[in-house]
């Protein structure tokens, strides 16, 4: 029997409600956690996920029977849902509803995680690559 060869990388980016700070150092470990409890339930590998106050990234697997659109819309309500249920921040915690997919090439993957992993150090010292920071709600509503 064959496996499966399908590798179809995906780095998701999507922000807070209005770019509010929302994502704070008591919020940030278990909403990571949910996330990527989520993406595993959905059969996705997720190869790297960090944030920053206002906006998450994240890189994934995905298989042949997981749409993004799905994806995102699971991966975003079940975590907004755990913050304002589980952990009750104050004001409550809500994503905004659009957000960034690009597909990776599999010879990208290691730079994209490096990227993403670096995610506080690119913020604060302005090396950012800004086509991997975009979160356009005109071309990915929903």
């Amino acid at each position: 029997m064959h496996r499966d060869t399908l590798a179809i990388y995906i780095h998701l980016i999507w922000a807070t409600w209005d770019r509010l700070p929302l994502i704070t150092p008591e919020i940030e470990r278990p909403l990571h956690r949910v996330i990527a409890s989520e993406a595993q339930k959905m059969g996705c590998t997720l190869l790297a996920l960090n944030s920053v106050p206002d906006h998450l990234h994240l890189l994934v697997r995905i298989p042949s029977t997981v749409s993004i659109a799905k994806l995102v819309k699971q991966l975003k309500g079940v975590s907004s849902r755990f913050v304002n249920e589980v952990l009750k921040p104050d004001p409550p915690f809500k994503w905004q509803g659009f957000y960034g997919a690009f597909s990776v090439s599999r010879w990208d993957v290691e730079r994209i995680v490096g990227y993403i992993r670096r995610q506080k150090e690119h913020h604060a010292v302005g090396t950012l690559i800004p086509e991997l920071e975009s979160v356009s709600e005109e071309v990915n509503p929903g």
